[in-house]
């Protein structure tokens, strides 16, 4: 049975998708969310090949029709997949996809000859991977800091480093805050529902560009709202949209992306795999979130980290806590983490200044880390309880008044404090290239923290400062 908090999550991105039938995988383990009844496969012969294979395993097994077996998108595109439709996705409920299942197995042999993958699943892409409360937003008081604090690097439109943040846009009233002053983008769409309450994950791309302008002043950051259904993007969409994302302005030096997905696998993901070979060729480097299971699992896109011919070209970013002395409980791990970077209870600007909204929570208590962990983390603090308790609580939902700056945790917010180090690396040094830039300041990092018994890199802005760990035994 799926973890309580995979359950969550399903609901809240089903809920954002309402058109697009979801299951939980693999076979209802809850370590990804994909389409259900639709594989994806690389375009032209290939997909050929995918689809006569499906439709003649299908012919032989009982219980699988041959006949629903039909591409659904162009021949051709520029991420260089194709959707194929296995089964009615409307068929069941979230708990199980025996057509993509039999149709990944049909493949099997296939692609043990070919000596490559020939067929996915079409997985969600989220920046709420795991459906955490930690990962929903504090507010600061008027009068608060931001943390990391601004540095006093000046800004020089000759000299800013470009950074391309993908994620859900920015909020209206954005420039109202003043690091904020030169950054631009696409506006956050329904930033409030019909009673006037923040969505959910509303003002995530505006918090991740303050902490890059906080770290790095010297930048000109971009957001894109790739993410604005909630966060999620289905895979068949986001190389797509990523090669828009770069054609409107040309490639960045830097590209921020808190968002991605396990598998399953060990060597990507099909839906964004023209996207990363293109990336390899280019200047640009990728910083990545390491994700929020807790989980040593790679996590794509983070983990190209680790493939052949893309150490230079990505950056994985794991999660410290609060004291950053160690891993967050809640940040993935391994190898494939390149470096971690301060990642609990960040401030930075949710909204801009100019109009107080309120915020309703939507997760559930935690009284114990589900992660094993003894300290005050994120699933202690803040207490929330809200509609989706599990421990049934007051069934009344928190609602709070947001004015400006927030506190949120997760690697979605270690990845931008590390492009701002990388930017603020590249202005320091009159560094031009961002992925010299990313190996020479790793190469200078003398700080160092433990992660689930690893020495690794910690990546630590001079402007901010560790918030105090307590256990919970001594919490008030």
């Amino acid at each position: 049975m799926a973890p309580q908090r995979f359950r969550e999550q399903f609901a809240q991105i089903q809920r954002s998708m309402p058109d697009v039938p979801l299951a939980m995988g693999p076979d209802d383990a809850g370590e990804f969310l994909y389409e259900k009844g639709v594989i994806l496969a690389r375009d032209g012969e290939e997909a050929r090949v995918v689809e006569d294979t499906v439709r003649q395993h299908f012919t032989t097994f009982a219980g699988l029709a041959p006949d629903q077996v039909r591409r659904t998108s162009p021949q051709t595109n520029r991420s260089g997949i194709t959707r194929i439709r296995v089964a009615d996705p409307g068929q069941g409920d979230g708990s199980g996809d025996p057509a993509v299942a039999g149709a990944l197995r049909a493949l099997s042999a296939t692609e043990g000859r070919a000596g490559r993958r020939l067929v996915s699943r079409n997985h969600v892409v989220s920046i709420a991977v795991n459906a955490c409360p930690g990962d929903e937003p504090v507010p600061v008081p008027r009068g608060g800091q931001p943390n990391p604090a601004a540095a006093d690097t000046a800004h020089d439109p000759d000299t800013a480093v470009g950074v391309l943040v993908i994620d859900t846009g920015l909020m209206h009233d954005h420039r109202s805050y003043p690091l904020l002053a030169h950054t631009r983008g696409d506006a956050q769409v329904a930033e409030c529902d019909g009673e006037g309450i923040l969505q959910q994950y509303c003002g995530h791309g505006t918090f991740i560009a303050g902490l890059v302008a906080a770290v790095a002043p010297n930048t000109d950051v971009t957001v894109r709202g790739t993410l604005n259904d909630a966060g999620a993007v289905l895979e068949s969409e986001f190389g797509e949209k990523l090669f828009e994302a770069v054609d409107q302005d040309g490639w960045p030096d830097v590209i921020s992306l808190s968002a991605g997905t396990s598998n399953g696998r060990t060597d990507g993901l099909l839906g964004v795999d023209a996207f990363m070979r293109e990336l390899r060729e280019r200047p640009t480097l990728l910083v990545a979130a390491a994700g929020n299971n807790g989980s040593a699992t790679p996590f794509w896109p983070a983990a190209y980290a680790d493939l052949p011919g893309y150490e230079n070209a990505v950056l994985s970013v794991g999660a410290l806590r609060g004291d950053g002395e160690f891993g967050a409980c809640f940040s993935n791990h391994g190898g494939w983490v390149k470096a971690y970077a301060p990642g609990e209870r960040l401030v930075s600007a949710l909204t801009g200044f100019e109009t107080p909204v309120p915020y309703v929570y939507q997760h559930s208590t935690y009284d114990a880390c589900r992660y094993g962990f003894t300290y005050a983390c994120t699933c202690h603090h803040p207490r929330h309880t809200g509609v989706l308790s599990e421990d049934g609580g007051s069934g009344k939902p928190d609602q709070v008044m947001f004015e400006g700056l927030a506190q949120w945790s997760g690697t979605s917010f270690a990845a931008p404090v590390a492009v701002g180090m990388v930017a603020a690396h590249m202005t320091a040094q009159a560094e031009t290239d961002p992925r010299k830039a990313r190996r020479r300041l790793l190469d200078a990092t003398t700080e160092y923290a433990q992660v689930r018994g690893a020495h690794v890199p910690a990546l630590l802005p001079p402007t901010w400062r560790p918030v105090q760990v307590s256990s919970p035994a001594v919490r008030a």
